[in-house]
């Protein structure tokens, strides 16, 4: 990632113009059709995704619809994302994006993770395994109870 002289890399200002073009792309529209669209994006990222990302992606995917019924499918910043009225509650932002080690699985201020005065909101996945699945289905629980 080089810097610009905005102070973002390019990776970093491409996700902000995907961003940008996932809110045009939703303009105008309402309900049933706004959903359906969003729906469309979160799948066609979730599958242009490979390796752990890919992986990961799906099974974040199967647990909201397992877990989280209610949380709607979308696109934030291009990674597949999951929210409740508009607002994202869970996100999967894949090593690609931003050529970073490992994968995470993030949760915004929505998801009702509070735990004392601290606690952890993004996960660092290396692999897909038993132990991850039923961690991050609890989460997901969690997050929206």
């Amino acid at each position: 990632m080089t810097e610009t002289h905005s102070g973002f890399s390019a990776d970093e200002r491409a996700a902000m113009a995907q961003r940008a073009e996932e809110l045009r792309s939703t303009k105008g529209l309402k309900g049933a059709a706004r959903l359906a669209k969003e729906l469309e994006a979160c799948g066609e990222a979730i599958e242009a995704l490979t390796g752990i990302d890919g992986e990961l992606a799906r099974a974040v995917h199967r647990i909201v619809s397992d877990e989280a019924p209610a949380l709607d499918p979308k696109t934030f910043y291009g990674f597949p994302a999951y929210a409740t009225d508009g607002k994202v509650v869970v996100f999967v932002q894949p090593a690609s994006k931003f050529d970073t080690r490992y994968p995470t699985v993030s949760f915004t201020e929505h998801a009702r993770l509070d735990d004392d005065a601290m606690w952890p909101v993004s996960f660092a996945v290396v692999e897909v395994t038993d132990g991850v699945i039923e961690r991050l289905r609890a989460l997901v629980r969690r997050a929206v109870s």
